[in-house]
């Protein structure tokens, strides 16, 4: 059958020959011997046999068993071959076969990956349902797949009917049924995937927006109008007509977009005629010169093995081969045996068929038989009417009535004579219908005697076979029994899997709960700087905080996506560990650079930042908490980080300087004017600077922190004139051909960064000499000064970073622009030291004059305690003058006696010490004053002395 229909002849392959083809593929289980013989046909030598063998395989795939799908897919290669050669020959049928092989490959390709549908692509709504589930990646990917399986069917259609031409009758001839023949297979294709399109459709519909469905509801429409055209080309076609029932479509598409018009959508139903069965005689699947004998066992089942070789290259023992060959025997006798009774049926049929014809031929003729000795009598009544009215006529009109009836009369004559002809013939062919009737009753004998022979024969075979089978039975609780064995060893095996699954499930979550706990102590530390004073003095820009808030929230959507992945697959942590890592460094840094930022920022924003950053670290914490327990792992929720962090991100825009929005073509502008005015205000700081440092009369310690002060605005100057010429040089070399405000509005971003910079360094100056004056004149802080000295480095390296974005790596405006903005760092450096310095010695010179103040107040505090003593001594020495003269007169005295001192001494005041005096020292080097001299020291000893009784008193 496959030699009858796989041929060179112009002509469609004949449907018995098809019919034995598919017959054997369900006998043998698959397709093995049609590729057999398939893969020595010539194809490359005949675009017509190739075209026909598309044609076969086509029915096959539908019609055969389910194996033949998996036979195919070992021959895709071939296939494929087959489209390629011919593809690149102009030749009409090897354009054809080029379109047909890629829709048999698209067809094989889609049910290997969608096993629920058959290759005759008919399922119920329920299994579409099921395969399509509840995923609507999977709907729509499925979806794409048939839009794809459509395109290839009508492509074939369109190329078919563009070679054939519609102006004459071609579906009548042989040629154009050759090309006409396969569509019937596409048509039936066509309207299960119409279906099945339209009911996916519907269901994305449900699952999606409209938008995002546009581009398949085009395609829909493109291909409902060329399927609804294919249709009704061929329903106009003879040809068709015939062989296949095809379904009108309705006038337009479905409205996908109202849900309820899917309940108007009617399935299109392809309804194939039964064919008359066919009076040939049976015939093997292949035409085979010399078979081999009865009893030898057959050969068709080995036929893939000697072609590809035993399967894994394994060896079988004697009994595995008895066993082989037991089977091999058994399926080729139900094989025989199932081919006799499909061909008794079929002859049965066939000859019950022409019977039933013969019959109701036989009884038509009888029927026409009695119609016409109806009409024999009817045309001799009316002959006979005739007859009277001739005679009457020819007594009542005449002449002329008479030849009127004459010539109807003939008439009705001539009838008769055909209607006993026909009579004639009828009676003739139903002689012919009783000799038929009577050869096939003669052949039905014959048959059943044949038939009840084929039963004897087949009985025996069924001993036979149950002898077969008893044998194999035993081999098979053999079989069983090793076959216990080897699942008691798979459970084993299953049971070590889960446990290792078990580990490393373990050792998975081990992992992340180690990630989660460093994530928390990096979150931890970034959140306690929010209250470490030691992270005042540290500060960030509002640019930078927004960008480290954007990639914090790039990377909770990292993480969000890993804590999915792991809660559908816990065996595998790297994704979440990842994005983990990732988002603690991330939010870390936002909540440390959301502080800096606020040290910077007006007080109101500063404290929600601060307020913001806090929520953001205890929404990390949390989230981090609760990924370390197994309970909360499922509860845990990424995307409460989001907000917090929207927050700062939304602070961090507000905080950026306003300054800068102006219109790009303002920048170029803007920049000249900024560099100008910080040219200006560097100028006029070192001029007040040198003008400060010029006044008579400061102390040492002031002059020193003057003169870093004019250092460093002297460096400030030269850095500024250095960095105008690098910026005349990155326009001039980067512009081209447009003019510098083209240029800058070109790089806006750079511009900005570069105005900012200018603005920072010329602030940093004007603060500087402003604290300096204040310094000065005791009014200032020399912490100032510190602040200031650091914001100018700070400014400097912003300024020589923006000009080192745009700047040639060799330009030697930029090594001096590096070399400039190290002297100001090595110039601000001085700065710092020398104002530490001075403020350490005022501290110390302030303490010593505290000191000598509290010792001259001790001093006088002691010399009125002396004067009061004085006084109290010269009233006791006084009392002691009354007394002794009361006693007795110097006369009567003894000679040996002391004479008291004289009156007056005794009642003179002593003179007072002066207080010591410190004169001011007009060198500047001396920072305290002058001690009392000795002299006055001394006179102060000798006038606390007193006068005193000498012996002997002159």
């Amino acid at each position: 059958s496959i030699s009858k229909a796989i041929n060179t002849q112009e002509a469609p392959v004949k449907e018995k020959h098809a019919r034995r083809i598919i017959l054997g593929t369900h006998h043998e289980k698959g397709a093995f011997t049609f590729w057999s013989y398939a893969i020595g046909l010539p194809l490359p030598s005949s675009a017509i046999l190739s075209w026909k063998f598309c044609h076969v395989l086509h029915k096959v795939l539908r019609d055969g068993h389910p194996n033949v799908l998996q036979d195919c897919q070992r021959h895709r290669s071939n296939i494929r071959e087959i489209g390629d050669l011919w593809g690149h020959l102009h030749d009409r049928y090897g354009q054809l076969v080029n379109v047909y092989t890629k829709l048999l490959l698209t067809k094989i390709a889609f049910h290997l990956k969608h096993p629920q549908f058959p290759a005759g692509l008919e399922v119920t709504d329920e299994v579409l349902e099921k395969t399509a589930g509840t995923d609507v990646n999977n709907i729509f990917q499925l979806t794409v797949e048939m839009f794809d399986y459509m395109d290839c069917e009508l492509r074939l259609s369109e190329s078919v009917f563009r070679q054939l031409n519609t102006a004459i009758a071609v579906s009548q001839m042989s040629s154009g049924q050759c090309r006409l023949a396969p569509l019937i297979q596409v048509i039936q294709d066509c309207s299960h995937l119409y279906h099945y399109t339209v009911k996916l459709m519907f269901k994305l519909h449900a699952c999606l927006p409209a938008d995002t469905l546009q581009g398949h509801r085009d395609r829909f429409h493109e291909q409902f109008h060329s399927l609804r055209n294919f249709f009704r080309r061929a329903s106009d076609m003879l040809y068709f007509k015939r062989l296949i029932q095809i379904p009108r479509l309705p006038e337009g598409p479905p409205n996908f977009l109202r849900a309820s018009a899917l309940a108007e959508h009617i399935k299109p139903v392809v309804v194939i005629p039964e064919e008359a069965p066919e009076d040939e005689e049976p015939e093997n699947l292949i035409e085979i010169s010399t078979g081999p004998p009865a009893g030898e066992p057959a050969v068709v089942a080995d036929l893939f093995d000697q072609t590809f070789g035993p399967p894994n290259g394994s060896l079988k023992d004697d009994r595995d081969v008895q066993i082989e060959s037991l089977k091999r025997e058994v399926e080729m006798l139900r094989g025989e045996l199932e081919k006799i009774k499909l061909e008794a049926q079929r002859y049965v049929s066939q000859l019950k068929g022409q019977v039933n014809a013969l019959e109701a031929e036989l009884e038509e003729q009888r029927k026409q038989k009695q119609k016409a000795l109806v009409d024999n009598e009817q045309l001799r009544h009316e002959l006979a009417q005739l007859r009277a009215a001739q005679r009457e006529g020819e007594r009542n009109q005449g002449l002329d009535l008479l030849e009127k009836l004459k010539e109807e009369l003939e008439a009705k004559a001539r009838e008769l004579v055909r209607a006993q002809e026909a009579l004639t013939r009828t009676e003739q062919s139903g002689s012919e219908l009783s000799s038929r009737l009577d050869a096939l009753s003669a052949e039905k004998a014959a048959l059943s005697s044949a038939m009840r022979q084929r039963d004897a024969d087949l009985q025996a075979a069924q001993g036979l076979a149950r002898e077969k089978e008893a044998a194999l039975s035993r081999e098979q609780q053999r079989s069983a029994q090793e076959t216990a064995q080897l699942r008691g060893q798979l459970a084993d095996k299953e049971s070590q899997e889960q446990e290792l699954q078990r580990r490393l499930l373990d050792e998975q979550f081990a992992v992340l709960r180690g990630t989660a706990a460093e994530a928390e102590r990096i979150l931890q530390d970034a959140v306690a700087k929010l209250d470490d004073p030691l992270h005042l003095r540290c500060t960030s820009s509002p640019d930078y905080l927004v960008s480290r808030a954007q990639a914090a929230l790039d990377a909770v959507s990292a993480l969000e996506k890993g804590h999915a992945q792991y809660l559908v697959s816990r065996s595998d942590a790297s994704a979440l560990v990842a994005a983990l890592t990732q988002f603690s460094y991330l939010a870390a840094d936002t909540i440390v650079n959301g502080s800096a930022t606020s040290h910077l920022a007006p007080t109101d924003p500063a404290d929600r930042l601060v307020d913001t950053c806090r929520e953001c670290g205890a929404r990390a914490l949390e989230l981090l908490g609760q990924l370390q327990e197994q309970q909360t792992l499922h509860q845990a929720q990424p995307s409460l980080v989001r907000r917090p962090l929207q927050g700062i991100l939304q602070l961090g825009q507000e905080l950026k300087p306003k300054s800068l929005d102006v219109r790009q073509e303002e920048l170029g502008a803007m920049v000249d004017k900024e560099m100008a005015a910080t040219a200006t205000a560097i100028e006029d700081a070192v001029r007040r600077i040198e003008v400060t440092s010029g006044v008579q009369g400061l102390l040492w310690v002031l002059q020193e922190i003057l003169n870093s002060c004019t250092d460093l605005m002297k460096a400030i100057r030269l850095l500024v004139t250095t960095s105008t010429s690098l910026q005349k040089e990155i326009v001039e070399s980067g512009r081209g051909a447009a003019t510098q405000q083209e240029f800058y509005a070109k790089n806006s971003r750079w511009t900005e960064g570069l105005i900012s910079a200018s603005k920072a360094v010329g602030w940093g100056a004007t603060q500087l000499v402003e604290s300096a004056d204040r310094v000065v004149l005791h009014t200032g802080k020399y912490e100032e000064l510190i602040v200031c000295s650091h914001e100018i480095a700070a400014s400097t390296a912003q300024l020589v970073a923006a000009s080192k974005v745009k700047a040639d790596k060799h330009s030697p405006h930029l090594s001096r622009l590096q070399e400039c903005s190290r002297a100001v760092n090595e110039m601000a450096a001085n700065v710092v030291a020398s104002s530490k310095s001075g403020q350490e010695q005022i501290e110390e010179r302030g303490a010593i004059l505290s000191g000598l103040a509290g010792l001259q107040v001790r001093v006088l505090e002691l010399e009125k305690t002396l004067e009061a003593e004085r006084v109290r001594l010269g009233e006791l020495r006084k009392q002691h003058y009354v007394l002794a003269g009361a006693v007795g007169t110097p006369s009567d005295e003894d000679p040996g006696r002391p004479s008291a001192a004289p009156r007056s001494g005794a009642s003179k005041k002593p003179p007072l010490a002066q207080k010591p005096s410190v004169a001011p020292r007009q060198d500047h080097q001396s920072l305290v004053g002058a001690a009392p001299p000795p002299a006055q020291l001394g006179a102060c000893r000798g006038a606390g002395a007193g006068p005193s009784l000498a012996p002997g008193g002159n």
